[in-house]
């Protein structure tokens, strides 16, 4: 050992440092925002994916974009994971968000260039950032609950650009109604209990809002009621079938005496189960596993609707919506476990004349429930892959309303934000000290990445735009924005584009701390053959630097 170095790590390991490492990990930071940056804003591109099994998603979602593609390198994998927060916090802004962890990263690798120390720009970017923060809630405006042009006007900017366009007024109608109905008494949003649902056929025009909870369900027999009032509803972990050991069991018979008492046993065994169901005074019956026919019968007898094989999800929205305990044993059962509901009612949503999916032309609604703030979003549409872009546009929309109504605050849309943010940056620089002050600038910089993209995907002078926002940004017009359509600089609560409070400052809290992170790593190691698109290092497929496999798929699959 004295005569060598130590070796530390195993001969499949691969190690990349200094400025190897950190050149790789940002080139594929950067690569992520690149391929997304062309969906930013309502005259956005959309992107199309193809898995191997040949399933194609048409869509300019960001985070959908990055969940559907196969990003493989960990730094890469950093940046996704910006999407998937800002995803999860607000549902909205994750193309922005992204592009603003590349810009950072971008600009970042041009101060390394300078040798500017990584710690000093971490430092510039963590300060720049709550400066941002300071900034975005100064310019905030405040929203009532009951404002709700405001609101339908959040909605309507979440989706725009994402194929919902058509029916936007409608659709932003119907999610600030659902959002409205799931508010808690502590003032935040329940968003569980909306639910959104697709159905084929007529258009996107045809979708509507349903207080209650739905499902494409049967009844277990043709003959039991599909029009219940004043409904007991028990939600049952269970089913009404003839146990396994009844049903595993052999049996020899020999004569028709035996085989007639082996019958009634199990029928014996059903009703008993039906009795119990029937003496707890259940109206309708939520399943977690099968109905025997025999059993099913006995429930029509009794005037019970019964469905059986109920999913998880939709015997918990059930359960919630009326009240009801979720039952795991017959013999415990009583009325106080039951939930009740004013109707359960079967509506037919789709035309008979209909060909596909023939068998779900109908629906069944629990309504009139004693659990406020349940509803449904009906969507309508003539393609799935239609109906798939326009839920990804109301579940985001559901997301921004949430945070304006929890929030209150709400800032201009259009990229008015970034350039106050990017002014105000420039100005603070000058008051910091040392190599830092160039980081603030360059995440000065790094904010007017997205109003630059907003203009070049609407078909736009980049350059122009950014000159004519700053200029009115610093003459006071704070709220001006750029419309992608005309191109113009319009005053953008006017203009109707508007989004959360809570949008911005997450995007720059997620964005920040990605790239930080990323900044910070000087050695990558690992553990084996990362090679990328499946090639062997040693025939020239390896990573910059034998570090870390690449972005593989990606580029296959746009």
């Amino acid at each position: 050992m004295a005569d060598g170095p130590m070796v530390v790590l195993s001969d499949e390991s691969q190690r990349t440092s200094g400025e190897d490492a950190r050149s790789m990990n940002l080139e594929a930071g950067r690569a992520v925002a690149e391929t997304i940056r062309t969906t930013l804003g309502p005259r956005g591109m959309d992107k199309m994916l193809v898995d191997q099994g040949g399933n194609v998603v048409v869509t300019n979602d960001g985070v959908t974009l990055l969940e559907e593609m196969d990003v493989d390198h960990p730094a890469a994998d950093m940046i996704v994971d910006v999407a998937t927060t800002q995803e999860e916090e607000v549902g909205d802004g994750t193309t922005s968000a992204v592009i603003l962890a590349g810009a950072l990263l971008s600009n970042a690798e041009d101060l390394l260039e300078q040798d500017i120390h990584p710690t000093s720009i971490v430092s510039g970017y963590r300060h720049a950032a709550e400066t941002v923060t300071e900034v975005f809630e100064d310019m905030a405006t405040e929203v009532d609950p009951e404002d709700t042009d405001v609101l339908e006007q959040v909605a309507g900017t979440a989706m725009t650009g994402k194929g919902a366009e058509s029916a936007k007024d409608l659709l932003s109608s119907m999610v600030v109604s659902a959002v409205r109905a799931a508010v808690r008494e502590d003032g935040t949003v329940d968003q569980d209990a909306v639910d959104v649902r697709q159905f084929y056929g007529a258009s996107i025009d045809d979708s509507e809002f349903v207080e209650g909870v739905l499902f494409d369900i049967e009844p277990v027999h043709q003959n039991m009621s599909r029009d219940v009032d004043d409904a007991d509803v028990l939600v049952y972990e269970g089913d009404i079938e003839v146990s396994e050991t009844e049903v595993g069991a052999e049996a020899s018979v020999g004569d028709m005496t035996d085989l007639q008492g082996f019958v009634e046993r199990e029928q014996s065994e059903l009703a008993d189960k039906v009795d119990k169901i029937v003496e707890a005074g259940a109206d309708v019956v939520l399943a977690d596993g099968g109905i025997d026919e025999y059993a099913a019968e006995l429930l029509v007898e009794n005037g019970i609707t019964a469905f059986r094989r109920v999913d998880d999800d939709q015997r918990q929205r059930v359960a919630q919506a009326t009240g009801a305990d979720r039952v795991g044993d017959l013999e415990l059962l009583t009325a106080d476990h039951l939930g009740h509901a004013g109707t359960v009612y079967e509506r037919v949503i789709r035309d008979r004349t209909v060909r596909r999916q023939a068998d779900h032309e109908s629906t069944v609604v629990f309504g009139d429930l004693p659990e406020a703030g349940v509803g449904t979003i009906l969507l309508r549409g003539g393609t799935e892959h239609v109906l798939d872009e326009v839920e990804r546009a109301v579940v985001d929309s559901i997301g921004v309303v949430s945070a304006a109504l929890e929030d209150g605050a709400v800032l201009p849309g259009g990229g008015a934000p970034e350039i106050e943010a990017s002014l105000a940056l420039r100005e603070e620089a000058d008051s910091v000290e040392g190599r830092e002050q160039l980081a603030v600038e360059a995440f000065a910089e790094s904010f007017e990445d997205s109003p630059r993209t907003l203009a070049e995907n609407a078909g736009h002078d980049a350059i122009d735009a950014l000159v004519d926002m700053t200029a009115r940004h610093d003459a006071g017009d704070v709220n001006v924005g750029i419309d992608a359509d005309t191109g113009e600089l319009v005053e953008m609560f006017e203009d109707g584009v508007v989004e959360p409070l809570r949008v911005k400052t997450t995007a720059v809290n997620s964005a920040v701390d990605a790239a930080t992170m990323i900044l910070r790593i000087d050695d990558v190691v690992s553990a084996g053959d990362l090679s990328v698109g499946g090639e062997d290092e040693e025939d020239g497929g390896g990573p910059p630097g034998g570090g870390m496999g690449g972005m593989g798929g990606m580029g296959g699959a746009m």
